[in-house]
């Protein structure tokens, strides 16, 4: 599910942002950006994540503001004094000496000047606690808005999970008529066939290709089943709140499989149109399915 998390925290003198936003993936994937060294500890980011989050493509952005210390603090002569000779002698060649002191006022500025800190290896041990603490109040804040996004998805497939239901009561409502409908087509079939030919067919030989029919094409199992799993579906997305994703699922992978054995046997036009309208709201059904943590 897509969501947005932010918070900050602040102590002596160090303040940290975390920003983290999250798009749709079956599976966790982190992506850390910002201060040094948190790209290179994206493992360490990733398990306090894992707390809050199962499915999904995060990036989280770590912003640190350390307080300045001297040894921190160094000019790149050798760019400084490139600068200052590139901007003096451009001025002098154009004879417009006059031109190079304001120039000169914002040489500091110029790229590789004066470098912000780089911080290499793990981050100092007064500073983890900080931004772990602000990294699990952002994911705090990305879950309320997940919720939020849950609560309309729940909404969501409810809505489809009585759709396939009021199919499944049409099929259940049909099967009775099923067998009578297929004696009278074979029934008119020989007649129309052995008609010309004066052949009378013995009652009994059409109640036995009708008996075979009908135990090839009997689907009470694969309905019962396709109705207990809507059961367990149904359950799984009211009750379940520990990482409900993968078992919809695996509930929605079964409903697929039942479907489809049923409408391979049926051998009826008025129930393979039901088994159509089953397949295409499972399709929507799997799509969101997906996105579930």
């Amino acid at each position: 599910m897509t969501g947005f998390g932010e918070a900050r925290g602040q102590i002596e003198g160090l303040s940290v942002a975390i920003e983290v936003r999250a798009v749709n993936n079956r599976y966790l994937k982190v992506t850390v950006r910002g201060s040094e060294p948190y790209p290179m500890f994206e493992a360490e980011l990733e398990k306090v994540i894992r707390r809050h989050v199962r499915r999904g493509t995060l990036l989280v952005h770590v912003r640190v503001d350390r307080p300045s210390q001297a040894k921190d603090l160094k000019l790149n002569t050798t760019a400084l004094k490139t600068y200052l000779q590139q901007i003096r002698g451009i001025c002098n060649e154009l004879g417009q000496a006059d031109y190079a002191a304001p120039l000169l006022a914002g040489v500091l500025d110029l790229p590789g000047v004066a470098p912000e800190p780089v911080h290499f290896g793990a981050p100092p041990e007064d500073e983890w606690p900080i931004v772990e603490r602000t990294l699990e109040d952002s994911l705090r804040r990305l879950d309320a808005m997940r919720k939020d996004e849950g609560q309309a998805m729940a909404k969501d497939l409810l809505h489809n999970h009585r759709h396939i239901k009021d199919q499944l009561e049409l099929i259940r409502r049909h099967m009775p008529t099923v067998m009578g409908n297929y004696r009278q087509r074979l029934t008119e079939r020989v007649k129309q066939a052995l008609g010309d030919a004066n052949v009378a067919v013995a009652p009994e030989h059409l109640i036995r290709e009708v008996a075979l029919y009908a135990d090839r094409s009997d689907v009470d199992e694969e309905v019962t089943r396709l109705s207990a799993h809507l059961e367990s579906f149904e359950n799984i997305v009211r009750l379940e709140e520990d990482g409900p994703g993968r078992k919809l699922e695996f509930v929605v992978q079964e409903m697929g499989r039942e479907t489809n054995t049923l409408g391979s046997k049926a051998g009826d036009v008025t129930i393979s149109r039901y088994v159509v309208e089953i397949k295409a709201t499972l399709e929507k059904i799997r799509e969101l399915v997906q996105n579930v943590e």
